[in-house]
């Protein structure tokens, strides 16, 4: 019989393999257990268009590697995660140096409007996600999205206002907390 055949004696049984399958599944239970696991917090504090996609992109590729992630959103953070508001984001033409545009042409009535057209128009031709698919896709990642009580009381928004699945009524001290067991910690 050769090494291949059931029943030689080269070949472990299926006893033993079903006994190493369980070793394997328990092993890599064991290593991908949440105890483990590295954890990121993020503050969101602009409202932008352009500033709206870091804390996106940055969330829903740690939780892809396995990262436990938290943004806290607070002030005009607060637009990305407001489920009308974050269909309107304008990207400011002043005081961003990169803007094909000088700041006294910036500041020019429309001008936010048209550098705004001009973004989604760039993100639409490049097949970008939306900032509503980033955001339920990091939801459906695992991804916790915090709105600031304080921020929502001195805008007066109400919680209803954002998207399902996000946490409302979060307090700075429990942002601090949060930011304080975690591996990394960024203000966006």
């Amino acid at each position: 019989m050769s090494a291949d055949t059931p029943g030689s004696a080269d070949a472990p049984s299926r006893a033993e393999l079903a006994a190493r399958i369980d070793e394997l599944e328990t092993a890599l239970s064991e290593a991908t257990t949440e105890d483990g696991g590295k954890k990121m917090s993020i503050i969101a504090t602009k409202g932008t268009l352009d500033m709206a996609y870091p804390p996106l992109i940055l969330a829903s590729t740690a939780a892809a590697f396995g990262y436990e992630v938290t943004v806290f959103h607070t002030f005009w953070g607060l637009e990305i995660l407001h489920e009308e508001r974050a269909k309107k984001l304008k990207l400011s033409s002043v005081g961003n140096p990169n803007m094909p545009v000088p700041n006294i042409v910036g500041a020019l009535p429309g001008m936010d409007r048209m550098t705004t057209k001009m973004m989604e128009k760039k993100i639409d031709d490049n097949d970008t996600a939306s900032i509503e698919e980033l955001l339920q896709t990091s939801l459906d990642m695992g991804v916790e999205f915090q709105a600031c009580q304080m921020t929502i009381e001195l805008m007066g928004y109400d919680e209803d206002d954002f998207y399902d699945g996000v946490t409302t009524g979060v307090g700075a001290a429990t942002a601090l907390e949060d930011m304080a067991d975690a591996d990394i910690q960024l203000l966006v």
